[in-house]
């Protein structure tokens, strides 16, 4: 067809911006040049800035369009790659971002190119308006993603359907993963205090030691994925890091510890974090300590729309590539934001590398930006109203619910401008108090 003719005359030039990109990182926050430079490489169309460093640029007529995302953000890695082409100046692209920005870019110009939106003002339509959103602060919370949802732009411009699209070096290069249902897991962190009452280390049966404390309070929150989560369920406690005292001849007053709680269920989420309060204090007691935990929610469950999902699979297919079903991960993506407000589509495109994400060796070949253009120009396809099987949908039938229902079947809402709450979610950073719980709920 045109538009894929059209994207691969684009896809060198990309391939040219990527590594561009990829020299001139900027981290969270400090994004503007990476904004300016990809703008300026946009076509023209209307822009409007959000979310502080972002912006969303339309590209089409009038009516409903089709959301697509790229992150501006780099991380805060030294980076070991050795090409020429590398950054010098301690940030690095190190979660592929500079690829998916230069592969929306090109899916972009090629559908300017061929005027596809164009069609949409005529009787014969063929494609949904275009938005790019170019989203900043991806690896830090609070999101961006968050931000551009509460900035109501998804509703002034009638986003109909979300698609994203990232690199995933689990998967072989060729594979395309696009499952629908739950594919990331909430991601919430946590603060555990432990405290006792410190003394000399030559007499700890003096003291109420919470370091002790500590350990045994780390070993006993996993059993909360053993033994108390569905094993149908995936569920991550994880502690990252842990601090107490400043001298190894004493026994310390506290100690503090700080990790992260995962699930892909939206009511168990809420019920691990009130048995994990529990575990924690519970324990902390038996040792004669005291025990606080602070939560606070992150991102939610990233679901992929079921229709969305099938159809881009369908014609991923079509196309020659490898589609998986089933990869799902308890990792994390504030794109699931924008899942709470329109159907939404997140696919993840297999790349050859020896390094992983968010390592200084991560580095995507260039045909990486093609891969990644070809799996969200499925998406886009996929959500244009022609696979919908009817007229595209009015400002009513952008839902505000956290479970979206699929494409052919939006509900009305309070707007994609709007952030509408998760079900079964939880409160901005609150104090847990223990609770029994019984058998585990869906």
């Amino acid at each position: 067809m045109a538009l894929r003719e059209a994207l691969s005359r684009e896809l060198p030039a990309a391939a040219a911006l990527r590594r561009e990109l990829h020299a001139l990182p900027r981290v969270s926050g400090q994004e503007e040049p990476t904004l300016k430079r990809v703008l300026d490489a946009l076509p023209e169309g209307a822009v409007e800035h959000v979310a502080g460093t972002g912006a969303v640029l339309r590209i089409g007529g009038a009516g409903p369009s089709v959301g697509m995302r790229g992150e501006l953000d780099a991380l805060p890695i030294a980076e070991q790659t050795g090409v020429p082409w590398a950054s010098v100046n301690g940030a690095m692209h190190a979660c592929g971002h500079d690829v998916h920005l230069a592969a929306v870019l090109a899916l972009a110009a090629a559908v300017a190119a061929t005027g596809a939106c164009e069609a949409q003002a005529r009787a014969t339509h063929v494609l949904a308006p275009l938005l790019v959103v170019l989203q900043p602060r991806e690896e830090t919370f609070p999101s961006g993603a968050l931000d551009v949802v509460s900035s109501g732009v998804l509703g002034r411009h009638r986003v109909h359907a979300m698609i994203g699209a990232h690199v995933q070096p689990v998967l072989a290069g060729g594979t395309i993963a696009c499952a629908p249902g739950p594919v990331n897991a909430s991601a919430d962190e946590f603060r555990v205090t432990v405290r006792g009452a410190e003394g000399h280390a030559a007499y700890p049966h003096l003291t109420r030691d919470p370091v002790l404390a500590m350990a045994q309070v780390i070993v006993a929150a996993q059993q909360l994925v053993s033994r108390v989560a569905d094993p149908m369920v995936p569920t991550v406690v994880t502690f990252g890091t842990v601090n107490a005292g400043s001298t190894p001849n004493a026994v310390p007053g506290e100690a503090v510890a700080r990790g992260t709680l995962r699930t892909m269920s939206r009511k168990w989420r809420e019920r691990l974090h009130e048995r994990f309060a529990q575990v924690v204090e519970d324990t902390a007691r038996a040792y004669g300590c005291v025990a606080e935990v602070e939560i606070l929610p992150g991102e939610p469950i990233l679901v992929n729309d079921r229709a969305l999902a099938v159809r881009a699979g369908e014609r991923l297919r079509e196309q020659g590539w490898t589609v998986d079903d089933e990869l799902r991960s308890c990792g994390a993506d504030d794109f699931a934001r924008y899942g709470e407000v329109a159907p939404s589509l997140m696919m993840f495109v297999g790349v050859d590398t020896a390094a992983g994400l968010h390592s200084p060796g991560f580095l995507p070949d260039d045909d990486a930006v093609g891969a990644v253009a070809e799996a969200l120009l499925a998406g886009y396809l996929a959500a244009s109203p022609p696979a919908v099987g009817g007229s595209p949908p009015g400002p009513a039938d952008i839902s505000g619910a956290s479970g979206t229902p699929g494409v052919s079947g939006m509900s009305g809402g309070s707007g994609a401008g709007r952030r509408a709450p998760e079900a079964g979610g939880v409160s901005s950073s609150d104090r847990r108090t223990s609770r029994a719980a019984g058998p585990f709920e869906g």
